[in-house]
C-alpha cells in the first residue's frame, strides 16, 4: 500500500469510528444522555451527588431491583394536645349534667316476672327504672293488661333504718324503703322520685304493661337528697306534743320539687312560708320557734303512711300530732 492510500484509509477509518460513537450515544439511555457543559461534554452524573446517585445505581442492579417510589407519609396520630381536649370537653358535659340534668324519654311494653323480694315471691313485678345511686324524678303514664300498684325506692337503707317503715329487699340483706301506691286502677299517671321505680301486683298471674315516661336523674346534693329519719318532738310553740321530721330546713330561698315518702304510720305533710314580717301573722295558720320568729304554715293531711307531694315553701317537714316517734323514708328532688 502506497503512502497516499494508507492516509486515506486512516482518514476513512477515523471518520468511521466518529459516526458510529455519535449514533451509539444519540440512542443511549437517558441516564447517560451528553450535554453540552461550556466548551466540555458533560452528562447528569457530574454534580456534586454524582458518587452517591451512582452508588445507589450499583445497587440497585446487583440486588435486581428498580427504584421504589418515596413512600406516603402514614396518617398522622391524633395528636396529644386533641385527646387532652376531647377529654376535658367529656368532663365538662359530665359536669354540666350533673349541674343541670338533662330530661330523657323512655317508652316501651314489659311483661312482669315473678317478684324477687323476699315475702313477695307470690306477686308480680315489672321494673321500668332500675335501681340507681342517683335519684329519679320524672312523671309516668301506663296503661296495663289489669290493675297494678305503683312501687318507688328508696335507699339502699343503712344498717338499722328499716323501723316500721315498708321494705323491698331482694336477699334479706340489701334493703330499700318502699312508696307502694295503690290506684286499683289499670292506666293512670304518677308523679315520682326515688331510686327505682315499677309497678306491681299482688297476684301470681303475668301482665302487661305499656308506658313512658319522662325522667332525670341527679346527683345528691343538699336539696337532692334520699334518706331516712326519725321524728323529734316538734320545737314550735304548742307544738310539743307532737312528732315532727325535717327534710328541707327553713331557708331565706323558696324550695320547689317533689317529694316522694314512706313512713312508719301515717304522716302529715308540712310547708313552711316566711318568716312573716311584723303584722302578717293575721288569722292564718303559723309555726314559730320561739315566739318571735314566725312562719305561715301549710299543713296536708291525707291519711297516708306513702306518698307523693308537689309543694313550694322555705322549709319541709313531715308532722303528726302524736307523742311517739315515727320513721320516714324519703326522696326528695328540689331548687332554689
Amino acid at each position: 500500500m502506497t503512502k497516499v492510500n494508507h492516509v486515506k484509509f486512516a482518514t476513512l477509518f477515523a471518520i468511521t469510528v466518529l459516526l458510529t460513537t455519535s449514533l451509539a450515544l444519540q440512542s443511549a439511555p437517558s441516564a447517560f444522555a451528553v450535554r453540552v457543559c461550556g466548551d466540555k461534554i458533560c452528562d447528569s452524573n457530574n454534580g456534586p451527588d454524582a458518587e452517591a446517585e451512582r452508588e445507589q445505581m450499583r445497587q440497585q442492579v446487583k440486588s435486581g431491583t428498580a427504584p421504589e417510589e418515596e413512600p406516603e407519609a402514614p396518617e398522622a396520630a391524633p395528636k396529644m394536645e386533641e385527646k387532652m381536649e376531647k377529654k376535658e370537653e367529656k368532663k365538662m358535659e359530665e359536669k354540666m349534667e350533673r349541674m343541670a340534668p338533662t330530661w330523657k324519654t323512655a317508652t316501651g311494653t314489659i311483661k312482669s316476672m315473678q317478684d324477687p323480694v323476699v315475702g313477695h315471691e307470690t306477686h308480680q313485678l315489672a321494673i321500668i327504672l332500675p335501681p340507681s345511686e342517683k335519684v329519679y324524678k320524672g312523671i309516668l303514664s301506663y296503661s296495663a293488661s289489669e290493675p297494678i300498684q305503683l312501687v318507688a325506692l328508696h335507699g339502699p337503707l343503712a344498717e338499722g333504718e328499716d323501723t316500721g317503715q315498708a321494705i323491698w329487699t331482694p336477699d334479706g340483706k340489701t334493703k330499700f324503703a318502699l312508696t307502694f301506691i295503690d290506684p286499683k286502677t289499670a292506666m293512670g299517671s304518677w308523679m315520682f322520685t326515688g331510686n327505682a321505680l315499677a309497678v306491681h301486683t299482688l297476684n301470681t298471674k303475668q301482665f302487661t304493661v305499656s308506658y313512658s315516661v319522662n325522667y332525670m336523674k341527679s346527683e345528691m346534693s343538699d336539696t337532692v337528697k334520699t334518706g331516712t329519719i326519725k321524728s323529734m318532738q316538734d320545737p314550735g310553740v304548742g307544738h310539743e306534743t307532737h312528732q315532727l321530721a325535717i327534710i328541707l330546713p327553713p331557708s331565706d330561698k323558696t324550695y320547689s320539687g317533689l317529694l316522694t315518702y314512706s313512713a312508719s304510720e301515717p304522716i302529715q305533710l308540712v310547708a313552711l312560708h316566711g318568716p312573716l314580717a311584723e303584722g302578717e301573722d293575721a288569722g292564718q295558720a303559723i309555726w314559730t320557734p320561739d315566739g318571735k320568729t314566725k312562719f305561715a304554715l301549710t299543713l296536708v293531711d291525707n291519711k297516708a303512711a306513702a306518698g307523693t307531694w308537689k309543694f313550694s315553701g322555705n322549709a319541709l317537714a313531715v308532722h303528726t300530732m302524736k307523742t311517739d316517734q315515727f320513721t320516714v323514708s324519703y326522696s326528695v328532688v328540689a331548687g332554689h
